[in-house]
């Protein structure tokens, strides 16, 4: 098997966003007594069904993301029993971000993973979101330095799991899809997206979830490794030993 081309996720395979989300959420928790009420994972569950709904619009455009941050809250705080105001939802969405990016840094071990990586094959990031938003992200963590190429759901006119958004990664790596992987944390976007590209695809499960293929390959760590470089590159691949 020859790789010539790692496709790879960003939030939540490379980006730590659980963790930024997390401690943001928890900040937000101290701002109002129906969020104090709640415990941190129920309110991280609705968070991210409402993130996830928000996220679309900004990608289609049918909001701007300063005012989906704002809608956001005000859909939590009515989530928690409570009609917020514009100007309450404004402060808190504030205060969330402010957290948040206090907060960014990279998945452990994805610097070394990265140039482990690059040392044998391009590495392209393949994400849903906003090229100012993923490219600042790259650079605070300082994992811009190991990234050959970036293509974001908001430049590239498609988002995953669409083949599309695939084959412009292939093409800016002139590998074809026979001579790539996909790294990826989400299933539908990552996995199921890559597969319909014709990509193998690899599942980062950090969390260890049932994988609903037991098929596709899977890495826990990105801590580069044999058994790593054994999933990502092929049975036969020299790759670290430690």
């Amino acid at each position: 098997m020859i790789v010539r081309a790692v496709l790879i996720d960003l939030d939540d395979t490379l980006f730590d966003h659980q963790h930024c989300a997390r401690e943001a959420l928890a900040g937000v928790k101290r701002l109002h007594t129906c969020f104090a009420a709640l415990d941190l994972a129920a309110l991280e569950q609705s968070h991210s069904r409402i993130l996830e709904d928000l996220h679309l619009d900004v990608m289609a455009r049918r909001i701007d993301l300063d005012a989906a941050r704002i809608e956001r809250f005000r859909r939590l705080y009515l989530a928690a029993g409570v009609q917020a105001e514009p100007e309450l939802a404004a402060r808190t969405a504030t205060a969330y971000r402010q957290r948040y990016l206090e907060a960014r840094q990279g998945v452990e071990g994805a610097a070394a993973f990265l140039t482990a990586v690059r040392a044998r094959a391009t590495v392209v990031v393949v994400s849903n979101n906003l090229l100012d938003e993923q490219q600042d992200k790259l650079r605070h963590c300082r994992l811009d330095r190991h990234v050959d190429m970036l293509v974001v759901s908001e430049e590239a006119g498609v988002s995953k799991p669409h083949p599309r958004i695939f084959e412009i990664a292939l093409e800016r790596a002139a590998a074809a899809p026979a001579e790539a992987v996909m790294l990826g944390d989400s299933w539908t976007n990552d996995v199921e997206g890559a597969r319909a590209a014709g990509i193998r695809a690899v599942w980062f499960n950090r969390d260890g979830r049932d994988a609903p293929d037991p098929a596709v390959p899977v890495i826990r760590s990105l801590e580069p490794s044999a058994e790593t470089w054994r999933v990502i590159f092929g049975e036969t691949s020299q790759g670290p030993t430690s």
